[in-house]
């Protein structure tokens, strides 16, 4: 029950700041590309954001809960955005636990979703696998696991987040129909010799993110200064951060230093977690006093 309301109160915050910062974006290039109604997407998600429509409408239709592929936090992020203005199908993004990055969206009627939103365990489209080694002697990380799966014939868009274990080997999040599949043909991790078995999601070994709250008074709320702050870091590197494609604002890379962010907002940054914007307030001397939470 914990997991759930965790679940959705991360996914009704996501959907408010993400609708809050793509509707005026969005409107404007309705109103630009006329016909073109996903305008206002990353193009390099416009092509998944169009099939998850499309298995909405076939969801609609055959009144059954469809599933997508496992998509990364930024394709999520635009095809809840895109999902929000339907009525008649639900957008439930799921990847077997919930803080998970990758995640599947499951896509049905309310009335079939109901209960699936508040019992997330009931979902059937995510498994997961439990990969057994002993990598005391040559240790695997996360890219080790991805190229070993891989290297089976999958696609990446059938595997979700890999939870590494350190020494004993890993936890894989995967589409169901691909347990029997891992479980012959997943036998060797770089030098090491593994095996694979399945693992209910409520044996997960999920560490719970580290999270910090702390406030910050700052002149402006631009991007750089909130970010500077949070990360504690020069405004002038996080500028150069930004420039070169390592900052997201709410999943998606960050046009400019200069862009202000609100209360709810999410920025992350290569390499050194992700921050939320979890309240905003002028002070008497026009300032704004935020309150920022960092995810390390």
């Amino acid at each position: 029950m914990r997991a759930a309301c965790a679940l959705r109160l991360h996914h009704r915050q996501l959907a408010r700041s993400l609708a809050a910062s793509v509707a005026p974006r969005r409107a404007c290039s309705t109103n630009a590309t006329k016909g073109d109604s996903l305008g206002w997407v990353d193009p390099a998600h416009r092509k998944e954001v169009a099939r998850v429509l499309e298995l909405a409408d076939r969801s609609a239709q055959r009144w059954d809960v469809v599933w997508t592929d496992f998509l990364p936090p930024p394709v999520v992020a635009d095809c809840m955005v895109a999902m929000a203005g339907r009525t008649d199908v639900i957008a439930l993004p799921w990847g077997g636990y919930a803080q998970a990055e990758r995640c599947r969206l499951a896509l049905g009627r309310e009335d079939l979703m109901e209960p699936l939103q508040a019992d997330p365990l009931q979902l059937e489209g995510v498994a997961a696998l439990q990969v057994k080694g002993n990598f005391m002697f040559d240790p695997a990380r996360h890219p080790d696991f991805l190229g070993a799966i891989l290297g089976t014939g999958v696609v990446r868009e059938r595997v979700g987040d890999i939870l590494v274990q350190g020494e004993a080997g890993a936890q894989i999040l995967v589409d169901p129909e691909l347990l029997d599949h891992f479980e012959m043909a997943l036998t060797q991790v770089r030098t090491v010799p593994v095996t694979c078995t399945r693992l209910p999601l409520a044996d997960l070994s999920v560490r719970p993110p580290r999270q910090e709250e702390f406030s910050s008074v700052e002149a402006s709320l631009r991007l750089d200064a909130i970010a500077s702050a949070g990360f504690r870091m020069s405004r002038s590197k996080m500028a150069d951060m930004v420039k070169d494609g390592d900052v997201r604002l709410n999943w998606r890379p960050a046009a400019k230093p200069s862009v202000e962010v609100k209360q709810g907002d999410v920025i992350s940054v290569a390499g050194k977690g992700r921050l939320e914007v979890k309240g905003v307030e002028v002070t008497k001397k026009e300032k704004f006093a935020v309150t920022l939470v960092r995810f390390v």
